[in-house]
């Protein structure tokens, strides 16, 4: 089943939907083996409406650019949420010097791949998550 996207009061301007949910499927299936259906669900929306969403369900009173959950019921599928604050891609494209186009990719593919288990909680672990994300960027933008 295919990512789908949607804007909560905001406008992400992503573009190649289709292009990118067939991207997203495919390496969700490579990652995560014996998976039969992933259902990805991303909603952009404003610094505000994730801010509430980190405190009620994280209890968590900062910014952040992306929460993500994982609501499978069974290990044959993969069914997830990921929110992301359009607000805090802006910024952090600018703090990163970067694209705001490839800052809300990278931040795509990292909910994508929390939902395939990777964690960036350790360091060991922000380093390879970030190696992920670089990985999809490249491989994603190849044909663009």
């Amino acid at each position: 089943m295919p990512a789908r996207f949607y804007e909560q009061e905001v406008s992400s301007k992503l573009k190649d939907k289709r292009k990118l949910s067939a991207f997203l499927d495919e390496f969700v299936t490579k990652q995560l083996k014996g998976i039969k259906k992933a259902s990805l669900n991303y909603i952009f929306c404003d610094d505000d409406y994730l801010l509430d969403m980190n405190e009620a369900f994280l209890k968590h009173d900062t910014y952040t650019d992306i929460i993500t959950f994982n609501m499978s019921e069974t290990k044959e599928e993969l069914v997830g949420e990921i929110y992301i604050s359009i607000d805090r891609v802006k910024e952090n494209a600018e703090k990163f010097e970067t694209t705001y186009q490839n800052e809300l990719h990278r931040v795509i593919f990292h909910g994508a791949l929390h939902l395939c288990g990777f964690k960036d909680k350790k360091q060991e672990d922000i380093k390879e998550m970030r190696r992920m994300e670089g990985l999809c960027l490249k491989r994603y933008f190849k044909n663009n």
